[in-house]
């Protein structure tokens, strides 16, 4: 097999999960490209090793641009991990459309597009892995956040076809599927959560999950996530192992809930969920 090249693209390391991994492979001797919308927001990574790319995933002409400087210094990327996301949390009721096709730009389009323009020059080598970062709502349903999940579901499998279809010609792709991480992502997608404020009963519904969100990371449920650290460590092992897994999980929540997924029938985990997260009030 083709030695895939140390050189690596990240989206999305303005912080958490992003720019701890970043900064670790950059440690470990990967060339890295870390990239956000602003440069500003990542200009220490630089003094860990990292080329510095500015990048906004739903954007073509950024995606188009940021490549091109990576295939122009390197002549073909070895690796790209599709960290770049976003959340907002809010009853899929009353969601506006805009809000969601905002998500599915950044998270679904943005990371396919951007697996498609580094594409070619990894076929001609016949050598690259894409990691791409999913969640374990990726396999089930957190109440209010129905339209990250369904991103992420869509995340899944666009893994599954690419993964099936790169194979012949020496391009791995793995999926890492963190649980609960112990990063801002949840305090900022609560902030965004205000979308459904004009109506009460969903007003309530949102900041309950809001609360949640913001207290995942403390108390008991702390032992159930794990931190950026531990999802960057699993995107090392699905970069640098011969045989990578389809999937890793990180977190114990992940373990935990994607494991009641698949043994529980259905109406027996809806009520489990009933006991771990709110229900909106008539």
């Amino acid at each position: 097999m083709t030695r895939v090249p140390r050189s690596v693209l990240v989206t999305g390391c303005s912080s958490g999960i992003g720019r701890e991994t970043a900064s670790v492979l950059a440690r470990r001797g990967w060339r890295v490209y870390a990239t956000a919308r602003s440069l500003a927001a990542i200009a220490d990574l630089e003094r860990h090793g990292c080329r510095l790319l500015e990048l906004d995933v739903a954007d073509e002409a950024s995606r188009s641009a940021a490549v091109a400087t990576v295939l122009s210094a390197e002549g073909a990327l070895g690796a790209l991990v599709n960290n770049a996301g976003i959340s907002e949390i809010g009853a899929t009721a009353t969601l506006p459309v805009d809000h969601v096709e905002r998500m599915f730009a950044t998270n679904v389009f943005g990371m396919l597009s951007f697996t498609q323009l580094v594409l070619p020059a990894m076929r001609d080598r016949g050598a690259g892995r894409i990691v791409n970062i999913g969640s374990m709502n990726g396999r089930w349903i957190m109440p209010g956040m129905g339209s990250y999940a369904a991103t992420k579901h869509a995340v899944e499998a666009f893994s599954d076809a690419l993964r099936y279809e790169l194979r012949p010609f020496g391009v791995e792709v793995c999926l890492i599927a963190p649980g609960m991480v112990t990063t801002q992502f949840g305090r900022t997608a609560a902030r965004r959560s205000g979308a459904v404020a004009g109506d009460p009963q969903w007003a309530d519904f949102a900041a309950r999950v809001s609360e949640l969100t913001l207290t995942w990371d403390a108390g008991p449920r702390a032992r159930l996530a794990c931190s950026p650290q531990d999802v960057a460590r699993r995107v090392v092992r699905a970069l640098e192992s011969p045989r990578p897994r389809p999937r890793y999980r990180v977190a114990p929540s992940a373990v935990l809930m994607l494991s009641l997924r698949r043994v529980l029938p259905e109406r027996t985990f809806e009520r489990v969920l009933r006991t771990q997260f709110p229900s909106p009030r008539p």
